[in-house]
């Protein structure tokens, strides 16, 4: 299979999720940009509720990433299966990550 047949299977797949592609890269692009406009740096901002809702919303994937796929949990069974669901469950917690701090760097900056 060649690398042009990959990414067309690709493109087809990910085609019903452009939208929600893009509304995810607004979100996080703007969350970004607007928290370093106004000051904002990850390393000297710390955020336990961003952490704790980035948590949150990671270990929520085991309820809603089958779903969406229109799968069942109880259909996770391989290794691989398994490696998969945790991938995006840390994808899922370490994008929320990225819009959740920012979003308390702001709001805790305003009191």
């Amino acid at each position: 299979m060649t690398i042009a047949s990959i990414l067309t299977i690709v493109q087809y797949a990910l085609a019903p999720y452009l939208w929600l592609i893009v509304l995810a890269a607004v979100a996080l692009l703007g969350a970004q940009v607007i928290a370093r406009l106004g000051g904002y740096r990850y390393l000297r901002h710390k955020s336990a509720v961003a952490n704790g809702l980035a948590l949150v919303a990671g270990l929520s994937g085991l309820a809603w990433i089958p779903a969406f796929t229109h799968s069942q949990l109880a259909y996770v069974a391989t290794t691989f299966d398994w490696v998969v669901m945790i991938a995006a469950i840390i994808g899922v917690a370490i994008f929320a990550l990225l819009v959740f701090h920012p979003l308390s760097y702001l709001l805790r900056a305003r009191h």
